[in-house]
Order: C-alpha cells, then structure tokens, then sequence
C-alpha cells in the first residue's frame, strides 16, 4: 500500500509571518494524521525560516505519527535528530537563498562525510532516507553510504507537466516519467526503499503515485494550499484517495 507523508513546514511559514503561536504544526499533525497521513515531515532549516526546533521536541513528544525530520547533512542537525529520534531523517542540500529545496543531494561528491553522518544516525536507531536526483550515479552512491531509502526529487516531472498543459503522454512528460521509473527500478535492485516528492500536486501525483515499488510520497505546497480551503483533514483524504487509486494493480 503506498503511503503519504505530509509536510508541514508551510504551517509554520503562516505562523512565522506574525511570530505567533498558531496555526500550531502539532495541531496541523493531528489534522493530517485524522485525513489518513501515514507520516508527517518537517525540515528544521539552518535559518530556522519556518519550523523551529521546538516543533520538533513538541511533534516527537505529542503525536502518534511517523516523523520524517528533512535535514542538511550538519553536525548541528545530526545532533538534533539524535536527540530527537525521528523514524526517518532525510539528508537533503540546503541554500539559504532558495525559496524550497530545489535539486537533490550530491550523494556521489561527498560520500565520505555522508556515510559518517549515517552511520551516526544509524547508531541512534534512525534510518536514513537521501533526497537525490533521477541519476543512477546517485542510486549507486546512496547504497554505497549506507542509505536505506531514496527519495527521487520529481520537480523536473512536475515542471514538464505543468508545461506541456498538464498532458500526461506528452514526450517531456513521460520522458521524465521513465527517468524517475528507472531511478525507482535501480533503488530496489540495490535493497533500498524507493520513495518520491517534490512540486507533486492533485493534478500530477497519479503518474508518479502509479510507478512500480514506490513506497512513500512527500507532499507538502499543495495540500497545504487546498487546506485553507477545505480543512487540511479533507485535503489530505482527497490526495491520499488519488494516491491509491493510482496504485492499484
């Protein structure tokens, strides 16, 4: 059964515009939790633009979800996530002049520093998930760290979907389709757990959601927006519903 991990960090972003206590991300969790999220992810940013680390400590201790903690690969974060204990962190690049992670992790330039960093996560009972690109290179290299999951970044899919006029058999769009089938293909062969995410929205997600072994999608803008319009519980149950109906056999 496929799963959906919803991202919060936009909750945060609305709070953050008036350094106020609410809307609470703690509060957004239950909500999407309650809309049938099997997971929630957060990426704790060395600006701390939008979630903080309270929000961390307060998801950890309050809510009966799995937790997701999206991070770069920094000492400070290490620490963090091992105090914390998520289910998952997953190493991503981070910039402080980009408005959303935008392009994977290089995994294969920097494979030294990243297989200490989850062989330290390892040790504090954390699996290791790498946000990377459709590049077999990247697969490769993310094994070889020792990462249990990949997430292939699906900005390039969504961006020649919207286009191509949001045409699913357009040659843009299933050529990237087949670059992030490929990648999903070469991630299991190696042992690891395919998963997907980036710029998927109601419109797009039934292509990637449809894809052989993918296990996990991380969506987060889009249910975001439609919740200011029909409540993040009902928003998270329609992206879920075309999800799975995508997934069936």
């Amino acid at each position: 059964m496929i799963e959906l991990g919803v991202n919060i960090d936009h909750v945060a972003t609305l709070r953050q515009a008036r350094r106020t206590w609410e809307p609470d991300p703690v509060w957004a969790t239950v909500e999407a939790h309650l809309g049938g999220a099997d997971g929630i992810t957060v990426h704790l940013r060395e600006d701390r633009r939008h979630i903080q680390d309270d929000d961390v400590r307060r998801l950890r201790e309050l809510t009966q979800i799995k937790l997701n903690l999206e991070m770069a690969a920094t000492d400070e974060m290490v620490a963090i996530a091992c105090r914390t204990c998520p289910e998952m962190a997953m190493l991503v690049p981070e910039g402080r002049h980009e408005v959303t992670t935008e392009g994977g992790l290089d995994v294969a330039g920097q494979e030294p520093r990243l297989k200490e960093v989850v062989a330290r996560l390892a040790d504090a009972g954390i699996v290791t998930s790498v946000f990377i690109d459709a590049e077999l290179h990247q697969v490769e290299a993310a094994a070889r760290i020792g990462a249990k999951v990949c997430e292939i970044h699906t900005g390039p899919y969504a961006h020649a979907f919207h286009n191509q006029g949001r045409d699913r058999e357009s040659a843009a769009v299933r050529a990237e389709v087949a670059k992030v089938a490929a990648a999903g293909k070469a991630i299991i062969g190696l042992g690891m757990r395919f998963n997907a995410g980036h710029a998927l929205n109601y419109y797009n997600v039934g292509a990637i959601a449809g894809l052989p072994g993918v296990r996990e999608l991380h969506i987060g803008h889009s249910i975001i927006s439609r919740s200011v319009f029909v409540g993040l519980r009902e928003a998270v149950r329609e992206m879920k519903r075309l999800m799975t109906e995508a997934a069936q056999p």
